[in-house]
């Protein structure tokens, strides 16, 4: 039978384990590759293999709370590099969705400002850095990107993606 303090001390070690392990689960800034179990396809694709990118597209954020392009186009099938540069002197973000789950991603952004998320469908942007994702678009359509950011959706920092 184990004694009941060596008992509590490796419980104790196991939740520090598992603590440093989802320490960094909030926003983040760089690149998303997307992890094994986390490949999930979406009405507006999937996270891309980034061995397999045909093209990067750079997307600049800026103040103006605008996106630069505001419209990019790519081929169904095609997995992209899309650079986020944030031009600005604040944090600007890149989510990707259908018009419905951009509004439902904004709706509970303002519910809650300092929501904690880390997805390969997004990337965070710090005042004049750049971050990356790699998205393999698998479906035609009519998606969009947009700033989520309290205020910054609502100033119209939205932009669309055509997948022919």
């Amino acid at each position: 039978m184990q004694h009941p303090r060596i008992a509590l001390l490796a419980t104790a070690l196991a939740g520090l384990s598992l603590s440093s392990a989802f320490a960094h689960s909030s926003h983040t800034h760089g690149s998303h590759a997307p992890a094994p179990a986390r490949v999930a396809e979406t009405p507006y694709g999937q996270p891309g293999d980034p061995q397999k990118v045909s093209r990067t597209i750079t997307v600049e954020m800026a103040d103006t709370m605008r996106f630069s392009p505001a419209t990019i186009t790519v081929q169904r099938g095609e997995t992209v590099r899309i650079r986020a540069v944030n031009k600005g002197k604040v944090l600007h973000e890149l989510v990707l969705g259908t018009p419905e789950e951009i509004r439902k991603h904004w709706e509970a952004m303002k519910r809650q400002p300092n929501m904690a998320h880390d997805e390969p469908h997004m990337v965070h942007v710090d005042p004049g850095q750049r971050g990356e994702l790699v998205w393999q678009f698998t479906r035609a359509g009519e998606f969009q990107f947009a700033c989520l950011l309290p205020g910054h959706f609502e100033a119209g920092m939205v932009g669309k993606v055509v997948v022919r």
